[in-house]
């Protein structure tokens, strides 16, 4: 059997669909939250709006917005939120989705409460 020349292989992945953001759930000390594929906690900031960040400038140096990465596309809970800049952000049920800088390794969760703005997201 030939393998496939290059160029039809390329295409053939190029052709497939990402799907939703690959998250998981972690257990933390505040009980089991949703994290990233790279197992940092994933969290909402209550000054955003449904379908709109607000976190820009210092902001997003601290919480670094949790950003769609190729073509995926959004998926049931999961949606899409263009950045002001067009860059574009998950979001769960509309709420855009951060990391928080001072979170160092799967299952922290230090962020929780901050300022009483930033809460993680549950499962």
């Amino acid at each position: 059997m030939r393998p496939l020349p290059i160029a039809i292989a390329i295409s053939l992945v190029a052709g497939v669909a990402f799907a939703a953001p690959p998250v998981k759930t972690v257990e933390t000390a505040k009980g089991n939250v949703l994290a990233a594929a790279n197992g940092m906690t994933l969290y909402t900031f209550k000054n955003d709006k449904k379908g709109e960040s607000s976190c820009y400038d210092s902001c997003a140096t601290n919480w670094p917005p949790f950003m769609v990465e190729g073509d995926a596309k959004a998926e049931g809970a999961f949606t899409i939120v263009e950045r002001k800049d067009g860059a574009k952000q998950w979001a769960k049920d509309g709420m855009p989705l951060y990391f928080w800088i001072k979170d160092k390794k799967m299952g922290d969760a230090t962020g929780d409460g901050v300022k009483g703005v930033w809460d993680v997201v549950k499962p």
